[in-house]
């Protein structure tokens, strides 16, 4: 946390260096936390990209009541949010989906993980937004109840009920793929 008030404010004085360090630092982060609310890769990216422009060119406003973490994290299901917007206005377009890479040398691990992360990106894709958003944001992003409540001007037990529901039909949907 040290590092990133450091960073922010050496960025906030016109630092690239600085800048390249948060985006190293967190890129990895916030395509995870975008991939899992669009269930999309190449949306992902597209989102962060958005992000980080946004960053750059709002660099002399931004105020951290925070962590920067859970800002960038923030700012990520917010424009995934709009992404999702404009997807329902544009016409169907099929996703492609990145393989997910494994560092495993067995060819049967690498399978397993493949079909296990498949079936668990088809049943988050399967919750309804906020659901899904709500556990992204809490398991992958750190976020605590509290804070997601601020993000979304909700109260703290619609949040925790999001999350119980949607993770309740995570757990139906997953077990009727296995027993399917």
């Amino acid at each position: 946390m040290l590092e990133d008030k450091w960073l922010l404010w050496r960025f906030k004085r016109g630092s690239d260096e600085a800048l390249e360090r948060i985006y190293e630092k967190y890129e990895g982060y916030l395509i995870t936390v975008a991939t899992a609310l669009l269930n999309n890769t190449h949306a992902a990216e597209d989102v962060i990209q958005d992000v980080f422009v946004s960053f750059v060119q709002s660099s002399d406003k931004i105020k951290l009541h925070g962590s920067l973490k859970a800002y960038l994290a923030t700012c990520t299901a917010n424009r995934a949010r709009d992404k999702i917007r404009r997807r329902r206005l544009e016409p169907a377009v099929l996703d492609e989906q990145k393989s997910i890479e494994s560092d495993s040398d067995r060819p049967e691990q690498t399978a397993i993980r493949k079909e296990e992360a498949s079936l668990l990106h088809q049943a988050m894709s399967r919750l309804p937004y906020e659901q899904r958003e709500t556990i992204v944001l809490h398991l992958q992003g750190n976020l605590p109840f509290t804070q997601i409540a601020r993000l979304r001007s909700t109260s703290v037990n619609t949040v925790r009920s999001r999350y119980r529901y949607g993770l309740e039909k995570l757990r139906s949907l997953l077990n009727s793929e296995v027993t399917e």
